[in-house]
Order: C-alpha cells, then structure tokens, then sequence
C-alpha cells in the first residue's frame, strides 16, 4: 500500500465493531437525558458533534488501535473466525492512518465547539484510556485488574453528555457505580479470550482468575454497582438491572465449562447491554420530563 493509503470502507466498518456501537453512543445519549431541563442552545454544537463522535469515528479509535495492537494475540483467537473479524497485517498501518485523519480533525471540533473546560479533560481521558489499554509502555490490556479498571472509559461518554447538556453536579457514587459496571463488562468480555491470551503469553484478569474466578468477580461488581446506584438514586430500575446481571451472571456460572452453551450467552450479552442502555435512557428522559 502507498503511504497515503486509507483502509477501506468495509475494514473500518467491521474493526469498529458495529454491534458495540451503543457502548459509547449508548452512555452518551443516557448523560444527555439525565440531565435536568434543555440543553442550553450554546452547546448544541457541541452537542451534534459529539453524537457524531460517539458513534463510527470513536469506535473505530477505541477498537481499532486494539485490533493493530493485538495482531499476535488475535492470530490465534479463534473468537475472531467467525463472530468479529480478524485485522490483515497489511492493513494495520492504513488503519491507523484512517484514525489519525478521522481523530485529528474531531480534537480541533473540540477545542472550539466544547467549551466546557471538564469536557475537555474527560475527552482527553478517553483517548489516554483508550491508547494506554493497548499499547505500550502501559498496555492496561496486559496488566490484570488495571485490564478492567481502565474500561471506566465506556462511561466517559456519559459525563461529557451530562455537562454539555446542562449538568453541573456529578454524584461520585454514581461515577463508581458506573466504573464498577464497566469493570465488569470487560472482566466477562476477557472470558472467551483465555486461551489465545494464555498461548499468546499475556496476563489478562480473566487468565489470572480463571473462567469462574471472572464470573463471580464481576457478579460482585455488578452487584456491588446496583447498591451504591440505588443508594444514590433510590430508584427502582436499579434495583430490576442489578438483579437482572447478578442472574445472568449466576446463569453463566452454570454454563461456564460447556464452551458453546456459554458463547451462547457472550453472544447476547451485548443485547442484554442494549436493551439495559435503552430502559436508562428512557427511565431518564421520564425523569427530567
């Protein structure tokens, strides 16, 4: 390929992971709900740009710079046969120039359509977080328990949301609930990985706990979530998500050593993640109605 060479169009539709794209878009339009009042028509700019954002291009900055990083462990993944895709060498670095050229312009859209200084410093967390999990000196991707931890970036969305709409005060259980949440989405998205990881030599939190090490790791964590977003909140669809996961975990539990039967469920969890967002956001919009 020529140095100026973008990757096609059906290569970044697929390392962007469509069926994730909620996980960004998702919390973002969740924020903007749950926000008290209207927007105020000085951020709509901003607004607009970030729905846009939060959609293609920042997934195909999060996945993508994953899927260039992860070439060794993905050659041996064979989740990516059939389910997701596997990145071509050849395409690694024409991938990455299509981030960069997509990316670049949406920083400077920032500088000027964002000018809320915490939006700002939130936006540049996410691409830290998103850079640090898969590349080195850090790799949070190679280091069990930051693995996880560093996934709090799927609620960065949410918070710029939330401020660009009008949000002043951010409840700091809130935050860790939400922190915990994504914690334990990542932990159990490791899971069907262990193999390759281990073949491949790389410490994740699911070869370091083990397949049900992982579960009841992240049963904890959602329970522990749902409590402190029912204390903070008190709401009652907190209590019906916290059940919900903490069952689906426990499900998983049964299932864990029967590899189709528990891909079976790795296959709807990002459904079961959908239709959760969507009862937040409607929950949210209800509330500030």
């Amino acid at each position: 390929m020529h140095a100026w060479t973008i990757v096609p169009w059906n290569v970044a539709k697929r390392t962007s992971r469509v069926r994730f794209w909620l996980y960004l878009l998702g919390p973002f339009l969740v924020g903007v709900a749950a926000a008290p009042g209207l927007p105020p028509s000085t951020q709509l700019p901003a607004l607009l740009l970030n729905m846009l954002w939060w959609s293609f291009p920042a997934n195909l900055f999060l996945y993508g710079v994953n899927d260039a990083a992860d070439l060794d462990t993905d050659a041996q993944n064979t989740k990516k046969d059939g389910y997701e895709s596997r990145l071509s060498p050849s395409d690694a670095p024409a991938l990455l120039r299509t981030i960069a050229g997509l990316t670049l312009p949406f920083l400077l859209l920032w500088l000027v359509w964002a000018p809320l200084a915490p939006t700002r410093l939130w936006f540049a967390a996410f691409l830290f977080l998103s850079v640090s999990y898969s590349l080195p000196p850090l790799r949070l991707k190679a280091r069990p328990f930051l693995d996880s931890t560093s996934n709090a970036l799927y609620a960065v969305p949410g918070i710029i949301g939330y401020l660009l709409a009008g949000g002043s005060v951010l409840d700091t259980r809130l935050l860790l609930a939400a922190a915990l949440w994504c914690a334990a989405m990542h932990a159990f998205s490791a899971i069907p990985d262990i193999e390759a990881d281990r073949a491949a030599h790389l410490s994740t939190i699911a070869t370091t706990l083990g397949r049900r090490g992982t579960l009841l790791f992240c049963l904890a964590l959602y329970a522990c979530a749902a409590t402190l977003a029912i204390l903070a909140t008190g709401f009652a669809l907190f209590k019906f998500l916290g059940a919900g996961y903490v069952l689906l975990m426990l499900h998983a539990l049964r299932v864990f050593d029967a590899p189709m039967r528990f891909f079976a469920v790795y296959r709807a969890f990002p459904f079961i993640n959908t239709v959760a967002g969507m009862l937040l956001f409607a929950w949210s919009l209800w509330l500030t109605s």
